[in-house]
């Protein structure tokens, strides 16, 4: 009897006494490793108002982590050596990030560090609870900035492009010359932040949420997060053209009021797109 109550002891899953206090030595200690890569994310946060986005995603991927404690709870920590290879990945991702001073690896290397310490210390079943929000926290680190020139031109001259034909397509006189629009009284640039790619950003972000509130099949999750990028390009591709449409009759106003309330549009446009596909993505899911 005495074995026997031993072993159900020492099967019972850890308490709160035990597991937080860990858990927040850990984020100590993660802090002290990163104290000079997360003051320069933050910076860039602060200084880059496509990637504002960013203050909020530490709090929501907290939030999701803390409503999951109960689960957790439930789950025996089964320490597992096998994190270690994650650990020694983002251990190397830092320091090639260092070394070559690619701000990306080094960010990116403090998601990965975190899940290889979970899964190391706590075992793999843990690791799988707290895997959406780790997800969510790689959206947190700006891309590279040579993969975000690759991508801005194309999205630039495509945004132009197919404005420039719907604008066409309505009478509107114009000429487009790259991603420049020559209308009868103004010129039109479609610039970095017009391309469309930090509204893809933040409906990368939008449409993990969406997916995570509101599908329940992981495929219908992942095709949340893929049709993010063509709703953007649609809904960027409308407002450039909206601006060219204002534009003829009031050229102030589409560089003025409307163009800052159209980006706000957008976002708000395109999460309601998403939350619609979600539901619609459910119906049919529970169909078939």
């Amino acid at each position: 009897m005495a074995t026997q109550a031993g072993s159900v002891e020492s099967a019972r899953p850890e308490t709160d006494v035990v597991v937080w206090p860990r858990i927040a030595l850990l984020a100590v200690l993660i802090a002290a490793l990163y104290f000079r890569v997360i003051p320069e994310l933050v910076m860039d946060w602060w200084t880059d108002e496509g990637y504002s986005f960013g203050f909020l995603i530490p709090p929501l991927a907290g939030y999701i982590a803390w409503t999951r404690r109960s689960a957790m709870e439930i789950i025996p920590s089964h320490p597992d050596s096998r994190g270690l290879f994650l650990l020694v990945i983002g251990c190397l991702s830092y320091l090639m990030g260092a070394w070559a001073l690619e701000y990306f690896l080094s960010r990116v290397s403090l998601v990965i560090v975190a899940a290889g310490l979970v899964w190391t210390l706590y075992g793999w079943a843990r690791l799988k609870l707290f895997l959406f929000p780790l997800t969510l926290l790689l959206t947190m680190v700006p891309l590279p900035t040579i993969v975000f020139y690759q991508l801005t031109t194309p999205l630039q001259l495509l945004a132009s492009s197919a404005a420039a034909a719907i604008a066409q397509g309505l009478g509107i006189a114009l000429y487009r010359d790259g991603n420049v629009l020559q209308l009868v009284n103004v010129t039109l640039g479609v610039a970095e932040a017009c391309s469309g790619l930090h509204s893809a950003a933040s409906l990368a972000v939008s449409a993990l949420l969406v997916g995570y509130m509101e599908c329940r099949l992981l495929r219908n999750r992942v095709m949340i997060v893929l049709l993010a990028l063509p709703v953007s390009i649609g809904l960027n591709v409308l407002r450039v053209t909206g601006t060219a449409l204002l534009a003829e009759w009031n050229p102030d106003m589409a560089r003025g009021f409307y163009h800052l309330f159209s980006g706000w549009l957008v976002f708000v446009a395109g999460f309601g797109t998403l939350y619609l596909l979600a539901r619609a993505l459910n119906c049919g899911s529970r169909k078939s």
